[in-house]
């Protein structure tokens, strides 16, 4: 039994040439277009799809806002996003409105087979390009997480330390202004070495420095 597919794109050319792939497929079958998020929320009601090829950036009701409009409307509706390569930004947010997939626009007839099987048997897919792009964000994003825990184990003495020894300030010179010892100083550059696990002073300077810790 085929399934009962929707397009939902402003390019006129693209949903033409998607629904041209799409009925080389025999497990596929366009009931509807929709060349915005609003019209395609206006007629969802009388469509009763299995399966909505969503594009993400379109003018007036975007991807992301009709992918959650619709979702409400029709919880078990099932949203594959589309996507010109390079707009990996958005794959957060169509799979926080409920998208179960991620494909790029570029996407040829196998690739098209399995993504509407995946999807009808509930396991979703992303092409490969976006998982590369997610597994990259997940990276980053533990990164910058760790990084922040790192600065939040920083006392407000140690980055006062730190924004000093960044301006050519000598241990000496430091503790003066301080008022404490040249060894407490010296202690304070190696507690912070020991918690970011970096080698020396100038990699400890720019970690802050990127991290906006500390300012030159």
């Amino acid at each position: 039994m085929a399934h009962k597919i929707v397009i939902v794109d402003d390019h006129f050319i693209f949903r033409n040439g998607l629904r041209d792939l799409l009925e080389e497929i025999p497990s596929a079958n366009v009931i509807a277009e929709a060349s915005s998020g609003e019209e395609f929320i206006e007629i969802l009601p009388g469509l009763n799809p299995d399966l909505v090829f969503m594009d993400i950036k379109m003018p007036g009701m975007n991807g992301v806002e009709t992918t959650r409009k619709a979702l409400e409307m029709f919880p078990d509706l099932k949203i594959l996003a589309l996507s010109m390569f390079g707009e990996g930004e958005y794959v957060e947010e169509m799979l926080q409105a409920g998208a179960m997939g991620y494909l790029l626009k570029n996407i040829g007839k196998d690739e098209l087979i399995k993504a509407i099987d995946n999807m009808a048997n509930d396991k979703g897919y992303f092409s490969d390009e976006i998982l590369v792009t997610v597994t990259r964000q997940v990276f980053n994003a533990r990164q910058k997480s760790a990084e922040q825990n790192i600065l939040d184990s920083f006392t407000k003495r140690e980055l006062e330390v730190l924004q000093l020894v960044s301006q050519g300030y000598s241990n000496t010179e430091i503790a003066e202004k301080l008022e404490i010892s040249p060894r407490t100083v010296g202690g304070h550059r190696n507690n912070m070495l020991s918690k970011s696990g970096l080698k020396n002073t100038a990699a400890l300077i720019s970690f802050a420095l990127k991290n906006q810790a500390i300012a030159i």
